[in-house]
């Protein structure tokens, strides 16, 4: 027999979750946390550009913005600001991206995920826009 959980045992689930991820190109560790469903769609929002038909996907740093808005310290509070972006995506790519691996998957943000943002939009982005 299967349980239906009510709306107030939901509510009052923490499921929250993090992973320690160890950086040795940073000499040491940081915490990455896993996204609310809110985080998670400013997260995509913040990768597209405009409005409506007018829309323009933002892939620059995505590694590094999934980062800064993932890391937090031991208290669960954020690392990085979004001013920290830029900074961040310079530092090395194989650290940047083992990181950004455990962030993505605690987001459960996948492959597709990152696919969809982006099917509506040419390969090359000097392609000229099909909109008016």
């Amino acid at each position: 027999m299967t349980t239906l959980l009510n709306r107030d045992q939901i509510l009052a689930v923490d499921d929250s979750t993090w992973e320690d991820v160890e950086v040795p190109e940073w000499g040491g560790t940081v915490r990455v946390k896993g996204m609310s469903g809110t985080e998670r769609d400013k997260f995509e929002a913040g990768s597209l550009k405009g409005k409506g038909k007018n829309r323009d996907v933002n892939l620059a740093n995505l590694r590094a913005r999934l980062v800064a808005a993932s890391v937090v310290d031991e208290h669960g509070q954020p690392v990085f600001r979004p001013y920290d972006v830029e900074a961040l995506g310079r530092k090395s790519a194989a650290a940047l991206g083992r990181v950004y691996d455990v962030a993505q998957r605690l987001a459960g943000l996948t492959d597709e995920d990152v696919d969809e943002l982006t099917e509506d939009f040419p390969d090359d982005p000097s392609e000229p826009s099909t909109s008016a």
